[in-house]
């Protein structure tokens, strides 16, 4: 269990954070872009679960647990030494990654097949799910160039992957199974 007594260090006045293991970084870094990211996506999930109810709002709650994970995984560098560790190192695992598929296939199946693209709005959770989706985007194309350059849990990639995936289908269901969807209208305001 984590315990924090004391919220300020003053040891990233500097421009430098620690990560999991110990090693100062810049603030810069891209593992630390990573895992900020997927942090700034949780708190983007905290908005939208204020809309959700039911089955939703119990699935948010379950990936806001698992993106904890995930910052945990991303910022721990060198996966090779980790079976070396003194404890169990926390990483996302294909479990994870094969939940949000089963619950894509699941939600996606009552829905009505696309004819066009989505604009993002609808109902307010919806708004909030596809705005979720554009940050879950942007984490993955940052943890992407983290493992192009360093190590990197490639599960962690597949979860942002199949988590973007699995906000869209959410924000149809959250407009009425699709039902209030807005269509983009291709080249309509010329």
């Amino acid at each position: 269990m984590v315990v924090l007594n004391k919220i300020y260090t003053r040891t990233g006045d500097g421009g430098e954070t620690a990560l999991s293991n110990g090693e100062r970084v810049p603030k810069h870094a891209i593992r630390v872009e990573a895992y900020g990211s997927v942090d700034e996506l949780n708190a983007t999930l905290g908005l939208a679960r204020l809309h959700a109810e039911g089955m939703i709002a119990s699935r948010i709650a379950v990936i806001q647990n698992d993106l904890f994970d995930l910052g945990a995984d991303l910022s721990r560098p060198r996966m090779e030494e980790d079976a070396e560790a003194p404890y169990r190192v926390l990483r996302i695992i294909d479990s994870q990654v094969a939940r949000l598929e089963t619950e894509i296939d699941e939600m996606n199946s009552d829905l009505s097949p696309l004819r066009s693209f989505i604009l993002p709005g609808g109902s307010a959770l919806a708004a909030h799910l596809h705005l979720c989706r554009t940050v879950a985007r942007r984490a993955e194309r940052a943890a992407t160039a983290l493992a192009a350059t360093e190590s990197a849990n490639p599960a962690a990639v597949k979860y942002l992957n199949r988590l973007s995936d699995w906000l869209f289908v959410a924000g149809r269901i959250a407009n009425e199974n699709g039902e209030r969807d807005i269509l983009w209208v291709p080249g309509a305001s010329r």
